[in-house]
């Protein structure tokens, strides 16, 4: 029987010292995508970057192009080309790969210098890509569609694309994003430096999503409350969420100046490279102030769903298909009923949201085990980088 009862506090996590990724994890990453290349015969993969969606790039290179937008161009040799902007271009002799530099003023801010002139077509050039074979267009997304070739579906800017295709017409052009991020993808699987890396992030989103809850209070605003939910001057991979009472008012997402009130719902979310917290519930002490309508909240919601984390931390083991994970919740948290809508698990390291091998035909193996803890969004499990989460409308909590 699941119950309700105090606990204790948890500690807040000290002297939090980042872990740097290590020049060999880094020429282990090249190692694997180009064993990669090699097996699924590209010649060569054409990386593309903006500060949304450029982690596969930074896989490789180690930084992201912030407001600008950037390419790596790795041929199967290794043999490595950086295509950079204006503000970008002194980055190239910093990247975690050794590559040649190319300057390209398009991707630089709107109305920045475009000196010295220099089109599309002369910087492709310059990268010395193959006129025939095979080569691989990387966007940040691994199209699974069932009705499409997800091949032959690209992500990157149209004016690069278009390029390409009029530049190289012997070459068969392909989305190669499932190399990254696919079911055999690179950065599926972490080494133990990567994973000591990424800890770093995760712990600081507990310390700072713990002492925000810690600091609720009627009366004080959301703002007031969301300046613990930053911390140590760290990049946020997530939209910092700090909402009380109805969401979205007049499309706004940030946190705003309006006061917390009693029963009213509260949702906080907090994330860094590496972990993700988030939390969902009531302004309340007790259970008699919930709001009248919803005071089977425990009931009908939070137990449920304290029963699928613990069925689910007592399910996972080595070697499972996200299938069966699926299933497992689905069994005890059924959809139909509790109107979840996404996938109950997915992947992330750099970013929020990796991918996912949780989904009902998944075959997808956990290979190996680390760390697993919870919270009130969802489940957090890693394995093979694995994050599984439950996520459920807001109609529903």
């Amino acid at each position: 029987m699941i119950q309700l009862k105090k606990s204790k506090i948890p500690r807040i996590e000290e002297n939090l010292i980042p872990i740097n990724l290590s020049d060999e994890t880094m020429q282990e990453r090249k190692a694997k995508l180009l064993s990669k290349m090699k097996k699924s015969s590209y010649e060569a993969l054409i990386i593309y970057a903006d500060l949304e969606h450029g982690s596969n790039f930074e896989y490789l290179t180690g930084f992201l192009p912030r407001f600008e937008e950037a390419l790596l161009v790795i041929k199967v040799s290794g043999e490595s080309h950086l295509v950079l902007g204006n503000e970008n271009l002194n980055k190239a002799d910093k990247a975690r790969l050794p590559a040649k530099a190319v300057h390209l003023p398009h991707f630089s801010l709107p109305n920045q210098p475009m000196d010295p002139e220099k089109n599309l077509k002369e910087a492709f050039l310059a990268c010395d890509l193959p006129s025939h074979g095979k080569v691989g267009l990387v966007g940040w997304k691994n199209f699974t569609s069932q009705t499409e070739d997800n091949r032959s579906l690209f992500d990157l800017p149209y004016f690069i694309v278009e390029t390409l295709f009029k530049m190289f017409p012997s070459v068969t052009f392909s989305n190669a994003t499932a190399l990254f991020i696919g079911e055999e993808g690179v950065r599926t699987t972490n080494n133990a430096n990567e994973f000591a890396h990424y800890e770093f992030g995760a712990a600081l989103a507990g310390n700072c999503m713990l002492e925000t809850m810690n600091r609720i209070e009627i009366g004080k605003t959301e703002m007031e409350l969301a300046t613990s939910l930053s911390a140590l001057g760290q990049s946020h991979n997530v939209v910092t969420i700090l909402a009380s009472g109805e969401r979205f008012v007049k499309a706004n997402l940030y946190p705003t100046h309006k006061q917390i009130q009693l029963g009213e719902r509260l949702a906080l979310t907090t994330g860094y490279k590496g972990g993700l917290q988030s939390r969902s519930g009531y302004a309340v002490a007790r259970q008699e102030e919930l709001p009248k309508g919803e005071q089977d909240y425990l009931e009908r919601i939070a137990i449920p769903y304290f029963k699928a984390v613990k069925t689910w931390l007592e399910s996972i083991k080595i070697g499972m298909k996200g299938q069966e994970l699926y299933q497992a919740i689905e069994a005890v948290l059924p959809k139909k009923t509790y109107g979840w809508h996404l996938n109950p698990g997915h992947l992330t390291a750099d970013e929020e949201w990796l991918s996912s091998p949780v989904y009902p035909e998944s075959t997808e193996l956990s290979v190996t085990f680390y760390s697993p803890s919870s919270s009130a969004r969802g489940l957090i499990f890693e394995s093979k980088s694995w994050s599984i989460q439950t996520e459920m409308l807001a109609s529903s909590t």
